[in-house]
Protein backbone atom coordinates (compact mmCIF):
# COMPACT_ATOMS: atom_id res chain seq x y z
CA UNK A 1 0.00 0.00 0.00
CA UNK A 2 2.93 2.41 0.79
CA UNK A 3 4.22 1.80 -2.51
CA UNK A 4 1.31 2.32 -4.49
CA UNK A 5 0.71 5.60 -2.55
CA UNK A 6 3.72 6.87 -3.30
CA UNK A 7 3.76 6.03 -7.14
CA UNK A 8 0.63 7.85 -7.17
CA UNK A 9 2.61 10.70 -5.24
CA UNK A 10 5.52 10.43 -7.90
CA UNK A 11 3.57 9.88 -11.16
CA UNK A 12 1.19 12.90 -10.44
CA UNK A 13 4.63 15.09 -9.72
CA UNK A 14 6.00 13.64 -13.20
CA UNK A 15 2.62 15.34 -15.04
CA UNK A 16 3.03 18.12 -13.06
CA UNK A 17 6.67 18.88 -13.98
CA UNK A 18 5.71 17.99 -17.62
CA UNK A 19 2.67 20.59 -17.68
CA UNK A 20 4.45 22.79 -16.42
CA UNK A 21 7.64 22.82 -18.77
CA UNK A 22 5.00 23.04 -21.72
CA UNK A 23 3.31 25.90 -20.63
CA UNK A 24 6.75 27.84 -20.44
CA UNK A 25 7.94 26.03 -23.35
CA UNK A 26 4.91 28.73 -24.82
CA UNK A 27 5.71 31.09 -23.23
CA UNK A 28 9.43 30.90 -24.38
CA UNK A 29 8.49 30.54 -27.71
CA UNK A 30 6.27 33.74 -27.72
CA UNK A 31 9.83 35.34 -26.80
CA UNK A 32 12.22 33.84 -28.60
CA UNK A 33 11.12 33.12 -31.91
CA UNK A 34 12.62 35.12 -34.59
CA UNK A 35 9.90 36.60 -35.95
CA UNK A 36 8.77 38.10 -32.21
CA UNK A 37 12.17 38.60 -30.44
CA UNK A 38 10.66 40.87 -27.96
CA UNK A 39 11.37 39.28 -24.13
CA UNK A 40 8.89 41.97 -22.02
CA UNK A 41 6.21 38.95 -22.13
CA UNK A 42 8.73 37.22 -19.60
CA UNK A 43 7.55 39.67 -16.86
CA UNK A 44 4.31 37.54 -16.71
CA UNK A 45 6.42 35.32 -14.42
CA UNK A 46 6.15 37.29 -11.63
CA UNK A 47 2.30 36.63 -11.75
CA UNK A 48 3.50 33.19 -11.94
CA UNK A 49 5.35 33.30 -8.70
CA UNK A 50 2.95 35.32 -6.99
CA UNK A 51 -0.46 33.58 -7.78
CA UNK A 52 -0.10 30.98 -4.90
CA UNK A 53 0.87 33.54 -2.28
CA UNK A 54 -2.52 34.53 -1.12
CA UNK A 55 -3.76 31.24 -0.58
CA UNK A 56 -0.71 30.65 1.55
CA UNK A 57 -1.52 33.19 3.51
CA UNK A 58 -4.99 32.21 4.12
CA UNK A 59 -4.03 28.62 4.81
CA UNK A 60 -1.87 29.56 8.07
CA UNK A 61 -4.11 32.61 8.89
CA UNK A 62 -7.66 29.87 8.81
CA UNK A 63 -5.95 27.04 9.87
CA UNK A 64 -7.70 26.09 12.90
CA UNK A 65 -10.40 27.41 11.80
CA UNK A 66 -13.67 24.65 10.90
CA UNK A 67 -16.07 27.09 8.94
CA UNK A 68 -16.23 26.59 4.91
CA UNK A 69 -15.63 29.63 4.30
CA UNK A 70 -13.69 32.67 5.76
CA UNK A 71 -13.09 36.48 5.60
CA UNK A 72 -9.28 35.55 5.21
CA UNK A 73 -9.99 32.66 2.50
CA UNK A 74 -12.29 35.09 0.76
CA UNK A 75 -10.14 37.39 0.16
CA UNK A 76 -7.15 35.32 -1.07
CA UNK A 77 -9.36 34.19 -3.61
CA UNK A 78 -10.32 37.72 -4.42
CA UNK A 79 -6.56 38.80 -4.84
CA UNK A 80 -5.56 35.54 -6.25
CA UNK A 81 -8.21 35.87 -9.46
CA UNK A 82 -6.89 39.83 -9.53
CA UNK A 83 -3.45 37.96 -10.32
CA UNK A 84 -4.41 35.24 -12.49
CA UNK A 85 -6.51 38.46 -14.53
CA UNK A 86 -3.33 40.57 -14.38
CA UNK A 87 -1.13 37.48 -15.58
CA UNK A 88 -4.20 37.39 -18.88
CA UNK A 89 -4.16 40.97 -19.65
CA UNK A 90 -0.73 42.37 -19.51
CA UNK A 91 -0.04 40.19 -22.94
CA UNK A 92 -2.73 41.53 -24.33
CA UNK A 93 -1.82 45.27 -23.45
CA UNK A 94 1.50 45.01 -24.84
CA UNK A 95 0.43 43.68 -28.35
CA UNK A 96 -2.30 46.47 -28.20
CA UNK A 97 0.31 48.66 -27.86
CA UNK A 98 2.41 46.70 -30.47
CA UNK A 99 5.17 46.23 -28.01
CA UNK A 100 4.68 42.89 -29.26
CA UNK A 101 2.93 40.98 -31.82
CA UNK A 102 -0.17 39.46 -31.34
CA UNK A 103 1.14 35.33 -32.21
CA UNK A 104 3.46 36.43 -29.47
CA UNK A 105 0.67 37.66 -27.08
CA UNK A 106 -1.60 34.01 -28.11
CA UNK A 107 1.71 32.17 -27.42
CA UNK A 108 2.06 33.75 -23.93
CA UNK A 109 -1.83 33.49 -23.55
CA UNK A 110 -1.41 29.45 -24.18
CA UNK A 111 1.30 29.36 -21.88
CA UNK A 112 -0.33 31.27 -19.18
CA UNK A 113 -3.42 28.89 -19.16
CA UNK A 114 -1.27 25.89 -19.46
CA UNK A 115 0.63 27.38 -16.43
CA UNK A 116 -2.49 28.18 -14.13
CA UNK A 117 -3.89 25.07 -14.60
CA UNK A 118 -0.81 23.17 -13.68
CA UNK A 119 -0.71 25.59 -10.61
CA UNK A 120 -4.17 24.56 -9.78
CA UNK A 121 -3.73 21.09 -10.40
CA UNK A 122 -1.03 20.93 -7.59
CA UNK A 123 -3.14 22.66 -5.05
CA UNK A 124 -5.76 20.04 -5.66
CA UNK A 125 -3.95 17.34 -5.51
CA UNK A 126 -1.22 17.72 -3.01
CA UNK A 127 -3.44 20.62 -0.88
CA UNK A 128 -5.99 18.27 0.59
CA UNK A 129 -3.68 17.96 4.06
CA UNK A 130 -4.10 13.88 4.05
CA UNK A 131 -0.74 11.73 3.85
CA UNK A 132 1.22 13.17 0.86
CA UNK A 133 0.38 16.69 1.06
CA UNK A 134 2.76 19.30 -0.38
CA UNK A 135 2.64 20.76 3.56
CA UNK A 136 5.07 17.83 4.62
CA UNK A 137 7.81 18.37 1.58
Amino acid sequence: MQCQQKCTVERNGLGFLVSGAIGLTFLMLGCALEDYGVYWPLFVLIFHVISPIPHFIAKRATYDSDATSSACRELAYFFTTGIVVSAFGFPVILARVSVIKWGACGLVLAGNAVIFLTIQGFFLVFGRGDDFSWEQW
